[in-house]
């Protein structure tokens, strides 16, 4: 697994916009990528420009939208406040992103460490895994330091930073997971939360939003990667955290239009901490 950042403010949201590009109905196949994307910047409602053309009305944070299958090519992408009457006067871009063939991504539009908007372009692994073992991926996309993942009050995965991930192979069950500050077990900043691993799918797992807001905007999205025994996709399983609302939301993109399907998988108890900590239409 790799995670790419994509530094510049101009690149925050334009990764994000790749989901929208006005695509044909045929793009699926070998010679298509899979992206979906995750909306985790709190308090932002943007449009989405491709190609001169608005593809997404206010995208709210929070949403965890896709896999949709695209062909490989150049997007121009464009990012304006909200109900803008064009693209004439974006705050982010015009920016052209390639975006490669046969490839499975997530592109997650966050806050970085100090709270300012970024975005990382991860590449989900789609490797086979062994039989009755799923994959466990989590993701720190938050503002706040470094955290450590718990189960059963132990920490499985340790001193994970934004905007890094870490990758675990697991029997098929349920994780009772819990974020904490790293070096600590209490207090718990996110959870404790029900994950469940499954046979042959990368259930991937995002901490997002900002653990310095007044109230903690910090909160959990989950993404499901199925196929790992065979042919890789991407089905969304949900989000959760500060949105616990399940909806279908249309996607319109160019000839055709995408059903997405949200739907909540977890539930979460959220605490706020005091300095610490670490989706559509």
């Amino acid at each position: 697994m790799r995670a790419r950042s994509l530094a510049a403010a101009t690149g925050s949201f334009a990764v994000a916009a790749l989901t929208l590009a006005a695509v044909p109905a045929q793009a699926a196949g070998a010679d298509a990528a899979q992206l979906s994307v995750l909306h985790g910047v709190p308090g932002l409602t943007v449009d989405v420009w491709v190609n001169g053309e608005r593809t997404l009305d206010d995208f709210t944070p929070g949403t965890l939208a896709g896999p949709l299958d695209l062909p490989a090519g150049t997007y121009t992408v464009a990012i304006t406040a909200a109900d803008a009457a064009d693209a004439s006067s974006p705050a982010i871009g015009p920016v052209d992103l390639a975006l490669e063939a046969g490839g499975n991504y997530t592109a997650a539009a966050h806050l970085d460490t100090a709270g300012e908007p970024t975005a990382t372009l991860f590449t989900n692994d789609t490797s086979p895994t062994a039989a009755g073992q799923g994959r466990l991926t989590v993701r720190h996309v938050a503002a706040a330091p470094a955290v450590d993942v718990l189960a059963g009050g132990q920490p499985v995965i340790s001193n994970l930073t934004n905007p890094n991930e870490q990758t675990l192979d697991l029997p098929a069950g349920t994780v009772a997971a819990s974020v904490v500050a790293a070096g600590t077990t209490e207090p718990v900043l996110l959870g404790p939360a029900d994950v469940p691993v499954t046979e042959g799918t990368n259930t991937i797992v995002y901490a997002w939003g900002s653990a310095t807001a007044s109230p903690s905007t910090l909160a959990l999205a989950t993404q499901v990667v199925d196929g790992l025994h065979s042919a890789p996709s991407g089905v969304q399983a949900g989000q959760l955290g500060l949105v616990d609302d399940t909806r279908t939301q249309p996607w319109l993109l160019g000839a055709g239009a995408f059903a997405v399907l949200a739907a909540a998988v977890l539930a979460v108890t959220r605490r706020t901490s005091a300095a610490t900590v670490t989706g559509d239409r």
